[in-house]
């Protein structure tokens, strides 16, 4: 394609991004959205389409600068689309650990909490200088900061590939692989506020830094005392990553500890291997471990988890099958099943999975054609994932939620290598059919994939979730309780304790963790409350009684009346003992008189 052409195609897509945004911006959430796809115009996402298409198009087929064009094009759609909630005006986003942090946040901003007694402090500090530098709501500080912390994984991805192969078809094709964002499963990792998954998106940034160190050979640029200044951006890196989330960093440290211990064993057995000219890592294992030991350590949020993971372990009725059980029955009962909702979940990263397992497999068998050094960062990765994928099975055992977590750092990896697996794969086809015909196909198959993983991006209806909107009527109506609600009377919610709240909107400071509840607050008892026994429906003792737009969404559309009905809400409208307290669009309040 000539140049001319090249930069007309090249503003055609960057136009018509500017056109989704606008028109997206034009177009802004004024209630409850229970899927963001639906609620943003479709204008929005044609525009994105076309500048994926044009994107994804020229990442494969052009070189050089214009591949950076073509790259650059298609990350910016992806970061447009991760934005959207900023963009389509949501005074907030998540209600469960999102609204803790935002409490956390609130602290600081205060003074009531200094950032380094947190954990986890990065997410919170970033937010709180945009806060006070930018005079931008504490809300929308935060989604902002979600954007932020997605760039690196776009950035870095490509940039990985490169260091491991220089192929520029690799280099394209991990590209295409990282705008479906294959970390974010929606189980336990989310595009929200959830340092967990934020920590994500900031791997690759260390991972490219090891790469570096271990390809430069030269000494000249070394630093007093030795140390390579590639040495110190890993344990820089490294040290921003624990900041944002300890066990992402605990995952880097064991895959620096697996390239560890293949240097260990290559330099034992062999005289002549591509490894061997690798500088030795084993100062990088020591020294992240220590660093990641001494914060872990003295924290009590940390101590808590291990303890709840090893006493998952020995527990029945704990650990991914009873998990895997209970959401299969729950599906059934709403007309699903749980292959559909892998298929919409998890198929591309199963197929990205495949192709990867099939590549090792025939590395490690000796049928590719990769250069050695290439084959040695593909051997560090493929070992690493051993160590990674046990963990794995620890977590499947005593904590699912970190087992999904898991699967979200190995699929950072499987993004890595399924750059120089697939460009393989289509050198591969080209023999077999043509150049353009293999990359045609290759085409296709990514765009389809690529379709498949921007769906499930945020939560929704499609995978029976629905969005964690947060409207100004949700957060004015708890504000309002929060304000002139009496202390001594439990907030109640319909399935969702509504003490997160009070987390977000009066802060965190008191709470001994996130899982921590305010004095009085829980759900109603399913059983009594749709037996119409409103006044027993929470121990006997009066409450208030909370129901939201999120909540019936919830309950009646998507998980069409599995625990709470219609009818039973209607029946609170007129029973006695229920009073109408507090009513908006989006929120409503009852005070129930308890039957004790």
């Amino acid at each position: 394609m000539k140049r001319s052409t090249l930069n007309v195609t090249f503003a055609v897509g960057f136009l018509a991004i500017a056109i989704a945004i606008l028109v997206a911006r034009a177009n802004p959430a004024t209630s409850y959205e229970a899927s963001i796809y639906t609620g943003t115009p479709i204008i929005t996402w044609i525009g994105f389409a076309l500048a994926l298409a044009i994107g994804a198009s020229t990442a494969l087929t052009c070189r050089g600068r214009e591949q950076a064009y073509g790259i650059t094009l298609g990350g910016t759609a992806v970061t447009a689309i991760v934005s959207l909630p900023i963009v389509r005006n949501y005074r907030f986003s998540g209600m469960g650990d999102a609204l803790t942090h935002l409490g956390w946040t609130r602290d600081i901003i205060n003074g009531d909490l200094a950032p380094h007694e947190l954990f986890y402090p990065a997410f919170h500090s970033i937010a709180s200088v945009f806060h006070y530098v930018g005079g931008i709501p504490l809300e929308r500080a935060l989604l902002f900061v979600i954007a932020i912390s997605f760039l690196p994984f776009l950035i870095f991805i490509p940039l990985v590939v490169r260091e491991m192969s220089g192929s520029g078809m690799a280099i394209g094709v991990a590209a295409i692989v990282s705008w479906m964002v294959l970390p974010i499963n929606n189980i336990a990792t989310h595009m929200g506020i959830h340092t967990n998954s934020n920590a994500l998106f900031l791997v690759p940034v260390v991972i490219f830094a090891f790469l570096a160190y271990l390809r430069r050979r030269a000494t000249i640029e070394r630093l007093p005392m030795g140390l390579s200044p590639f040495s110190l951006l890993i344990y820089v890196t490294g040290i921003g990553l624990l900041l944002m989330h300890p066990q992402q960093m605990i995952n880097v440290v064991v895959l620096i500890a697996a390239v560890t211990g293949a240097q260990y064993l290559v330099r034992r057995r062999y005289d002549d291997h591509p490894m061997l000219d690798h500088p030795t890592t084993y100062a990088h294992t020591a020294v992240l471990g220590v660093i990641f030991t001494v914060w872990a350590v003295s924290n009590a949020r940390f101590r808590g988890a291990v303890e709840g993971l090893v006493s998952g372990v020995f527990e029945e009725d704990i650990g991914g099958s009873a998990e895997v059980d209970q959401a299969e029955t729950s599906l059934g009962e709403v007309g699903a099943s749980l292959g559909e909702l892998f298929v919409t979940m998890f198929l591309e990263l199963a197929l990205i999975s495949l192709v990867v397992s099939v590549f090792i497999l025939l590395v490690w068998l000796g049928r590719t054609r990769l250069d050695p050094e290439t084959r040695a960062f593909v051997n560090y990765f493929a070992i690493a994932l051993i160590p990674l994928s046990g963990m794995f099975l620890l977590y499947f055992v005593g904590t699912p939620t970190m087992a999904f977590r898991q699967i979200g750092f190995i699929a950072v990896i499987l993004t890595i290598l399924s750059g120089v697996a697939i460009a393989r794969g289509i050198g591969a086809l080209s023999g077999v059919i043509t150049k353009p015909g293999g990359t045609a196909v290759a085409a296709l198959l990514l765009g389809a994939c690529l379709v498949l993983g921007l769906m499930t991006v945020f939560a929704s209806p499609i995978i029976y979730n629905p969005g964690q909107h947060v409207t100004d009527q949700k957060f004015s109506g708890y504000e309002t309780t929060m304000e002139y609600g009496d202390e001594d009377t439990p907030l109640v919610g319909m399935g969702y304790d509504p003490y997160r709240y009070d987390h977000g909107i009066n802060g965190v400071e008191g709470q001994e963790s996130l899982s921590a509840a305010t004095t009085a607050s829980g759900t109603v008892e399913t059983d009594e409350f749709e037996s119409g026994n409103f006044s027993g429906a929470y121990g006997g003792v009066d409450y208030n009684f909370i129901v939201t737009e999120f909540d019936t969404t919830r309950e009646i559309e998507v998980y069409q009346e599995l625990h709470h009905s219609e009818a039973a809400l209607e029946a609170l409208e007129t029973d006695p003992d229920a009073n109408k307290v507090i009513s908006n669009d989006e929120f409503e309040m009852y005070n129930v008189e308890g039957d004790d």
